[in-house]
């Protein structure tokens, strides 16, 4: 069975609701899936965001367990039908993966065809690291290697600099160019509104922006929605 994956930059866009934008594909994306398994970790307040969770998916007939919930996490994600990595704090999320012994078992299950979507932070996680995160290090996780389910690495909302803007601070790209000074790994910059749809051996970008793609010692290019990039599932961390 193939690995299929719905990796999004962001769970929320401007003037919308929760997952509002990309409600359709998640749940074509899903197909047969009645009930998942949501991963609330990214945020603190765990209770109140599998009740957001719960909610949204409701809408689209389908139920929610939470990790945070069960007696057994090892043995929910064994016997889960799909997962939800939602958005939040990514160290926080990994840190918590590793504490609660969950990583394999997700791989594991991923790999043999459960079907993932993740958001933001969950998005982070679905990489070979977290190193390409917008967040903050508010914990600090045994390492930075994450699930390692694609061979390459993403930055969730990813952004352009501001015209006319005074900031001296990097730039989202100066940032991705220092992490090419030590790395080799492509890293894809998922504009908000964007996703991938992973139906190995098949990505294509999906949203209604453009992606940036930074590969090492090469220009950044612009990927436009409905883009193939399957050439970046042989690339190797």
């Amino acid at each position: 069975m193939s690995k299929r994956l719905m990796l999004l930059s962001n769970s929320t866009m401007h003037g919308r609701g929760f997952l509002d934008h990309a409600a359709d594909e998640i749940k074509d994306f899903l197909g047969d899936v009645d009930r998942l398994l949501f991963v609330p970790y990214a945020l603190h307040d765990r209770d109140g965001y599998a009740s957001k969770v719960r909610d949204r998916f409701a809408d689209l007939g389908i139920d929610v367990d939470s990790l945070h919930d069960v007696d057994n996490e090892e043995e929910a994600v064994e016997n889960a039908q799909a997962l939800f990595i939602g958005g939040g704090n990514t160290f926080r999320l990994l840190s918590a993966l590793y504490e609660l012994n969950v990583i394999e078992p997700i791989r594991r299950r991923v790999e043999g065809g459960m079907p993932y979507v993740g958001s933001s932070a969950g998005t982070n996680m679905a990489c070979p690291t977290i190193r390409t995160t917008n967040d903050m290090p508010i914990v600090e996780p045994p390492s930075f290697a994450a699930l390692n389910l694609i061979p390459f690495q993403i930055n969730p909302h990813y952004t352009d600099p501001e015209p006319g803007s005074t900031h001296m601070g990097e730039t989202r790209e100066d940032r991705i160019r220092e992490f090419h000074e030590m790395n080799r790994i492509p890293v894809l910059g998922l504009r908000e509104g964007t996703w991938l749809s992973v139906e190995a051996p098949h990505v294509e970008l999906g949203g209604n922006v453009n992606a940036r793609l930074f590969q090492a010692g090469k220009a950044p290019e612009e990927l436009e929605p409905g883009a193939s990039l399957d050439f970046l599932l042989s690339k190797k961390p």
